[in-house]
């Protein structure tokens, strides 16, 4: 049993890292769409804003939460189990990016990343899918990135989180078939968010979130496991990695111009994080 896709009538949706980006825009969307949506970030007044923007016919469920932390999201499940009933969709969204160069590796920026997209995606997956379990059915997306499809520059822990998200849920998707439940993948090339905005690089085929978000509906409803976007520019990042190894680095340090670059100054092992990226 595979078929499944939510609908409204058939429970609310819970996204995660929903104060900004394409969490927002996606939370926007589905309440538009007659969802009623759980929505998650450890930005409370970003979320309360967010609930007031809510154009109906669906409302906006404020229910702040760590993804980092396990037992809070077990309480945001519960929460939703208790107080608004059933969950027919969830879209596991919240992330950080965090540039590392090879010249200037910090293990503070690996382990912050590791925890937000890797151990917080699985922090909610495990709650989400035991309350689908329970009813037979649910449908689940996980936002990962083209970078999990091959090593990028300063990608060293953005993309190794991405890669083995998609990963996971390739293995998963095994099981949870049979259990009822519609497992997929979010790969979206370059979005326009707050993130975003602080790169320094030329980013092809940039697309709004609310662009984003349009597509990202339309790939659930549509049930196929990967939901990708722009494709003319996926597509081709996705094909770099059947190129050998000396063609593909070549080809990446062509297009990006990243042999070229000169070597970052290090950073001060004690300033090393200066920030705390919200898992947003």
């Amino acid at each position: 049993m595979t078929d499944f896709v939510a609908h409204p009538e058939q429970g609310l949706a819970w996204v995660t890292g929903a104060s900004s980006g394409i969490g927002r825009a996606l939370a926007l969307r589905l309440a538009r769409d007659g969802f009623d949506v759980a929505v998650t970030a450890r930005d409370h007044e970003q979320l309360v804003q967010l609930q007031r923007e809510a154009p109906g016919p669906g409302k906006i469920i404020v229910l702040d939460g760590d993804v980092t932390d396990p037992r809070d999201m077990e309480r945001v499940l519960a929460s939703i189990e208790y107080e608004h009933g059933a969950m027919a969709l969830t879209v596991l969204n919240a992330g950080v990016s965090i540039p590392v160069h090879g010249e200037d590796m910090h293990r503070e920026d690996f382990e912050k990343t590791f925890a937000v997209n890797l151990h917080g995606t699985v922090n909610c997956l495990l709650p989400a899918v035991r309350h689908m379990q329970a009813r037979g059915h649910g449908q689940i997306a996980i936002v990962c990135a083209v970078a999990g499809y091959g090593g990028l520059p300063t990608g060293a822990a953005y993309g190794a989180t991405k890669a083995a998200l998609i990963n996971m849920a390739e293995s998963l998707k095994f099981d949870l078939d049979k259990a009822g439940i519609r497992l997929q993948v979010i790969n979206p090339g370059f979005v326009a968010t707050a993130e975003t905005a602080k790169n320094t690089f030329s980013m092809p085929a940039l697309i709004s979130a609310e662009e984003a978000a349009d597509r990202i509906v339309s790939g659930l409803k549509s049930g196929g496991f990967e939901i990708t976007f722009p494709k003319r520019f996926t597509y081709m990042v996705k094909l770099l990695r059947f190129l050998p190894y000396g063609a593909y680095f070549w080809l990446l340090n062509r297009l990006t111009g990243w042999k070229d670059r000169p070597l970052v100054t290090p950073r001060p092992a004690a300033k090393a994080m200066t920030r705390d990226p919200q898992a947003v």
